[in-house]
């Protein structure tokens, strides 16, 4: 059911354009709107799960602002390397995180990489390759864009295994609470002139329910139950199903070479989900 629960979380962020594009809200106020939804949906869950649990050490407090910081840095660069273009490269460069996942949870976590993972990390950052670049390239490619995609790989990846060590302390609904307030707060210091209200509603508002609120619940209630570096290779769900949305509902061409990435990222993900070893497997 871990395994379940991360992949439709994942998969289900892939749809964010079906609910965004078109109204004129800008990337860095859908950030702020987005984390300020899940902070409010799940407030009320995250005290009265403050006030069933015991005291947290200030530690596990500070660690839990570190999880604040690192999500507002992984948004502000990220769509700092989707404004700088080209596309295609802040993308690629973003999905380094599992990677970073992988190479940084036997230090910090003491998960073992199984060599199924490994290899399955290998085969989807193949296959994203090959999805997100098709057969167009790079032209022109910016080496501001990358660094500043892979920052947010690097933050992203971070605030992943300081999510899994804090929900040994934590509730999810109080990590989705207070860490998306944080966030929410600290990207919006950067985020500029605020847009009408209008652009937030309806369809936006909605996507920041179902896909933002629901799909973190179902994320982090996964990350609780199975190693983070599955949950890390799962997460190319996400980009395969986006590039599926552009195909189907904007025309968006994928090409040979994207469907062949797609079947990478499948098959990385399926070869993970399947792992069988109980090594692999938290006590």
């Amino acid at each position: 059911m871990g395994t379940l629960y991360v992949a439709l979380g994942a998969a289900g962020w892939g749809t964010w354009a079906l609910f965004l594009r078109g109204h004129g809200l800008p990337p860095a106020w859908q950030s702020v709107m987005i984390l300020s939804v899940i902070a409010i949906a799940w407030m009320p869950s995250a005290v009265r799960a403050s006030l069933r649990r015991a005291a947290r050490s200030r530690t596990g407090w500070l660690l839990l602002g570190g999880a604040a910081v690192t999500d507002a840095a992984n948004y502000l660069c990220y769509f700092g390397a989707l404004d700088r273009g080209p596309i295609a490269l802040a993308v690629l460069t973003h999905y380094l995180a599992p990677v970073v996942v992988a190479v940084l949870a036997p230090l910090l976590l003491r998960e073992a990489l199984t060599r199924r993972t490994a290899l399955a990390l290998a085969v989807s950052l193949g296959g994203l390759a090959l999805l997100v670049l098709g057969e167009g390239g790079l032209a022109a490619a910016s080496g501001r864009t990358a660094a500043l995609g892979a920052a947010s790989a690097f933050f992203y990846g971070l605030n992943t295994l300081l999510t899994k060590k804090l929900l040994d302390d934590f509730a999810a609904s109080e990590l989705l609470a207070y860490h998306c307030l944080l966030s929410a707060g600290m990207v919006a210091l950067f985020a500029g002139a605020p847009p009408a209200p209008a652009a937030f509603l309806w369809t936006p508002l909605l996507g920041a329910l179902l896909i933002g609120a629901l799909g973190a619940a179902l994320f982090y209630a996964g990350l609780r139950a199975i190693p983070v570096q599955r949950a890390a290779v799962l997460t190319y769900l996400e980009p395969l199903v986006a590039a599926l949305v552009g195909f189907f509902a904007f025309a968006e061409p994928v090409g040979v070479a994207g469907l062949v990435g797609g079947a990478l990222i499948v098959a990385g993900g399926a070869a993970v989900a399947l792992e069988g070893s109980p090594s692999s497997r938290p006590e």
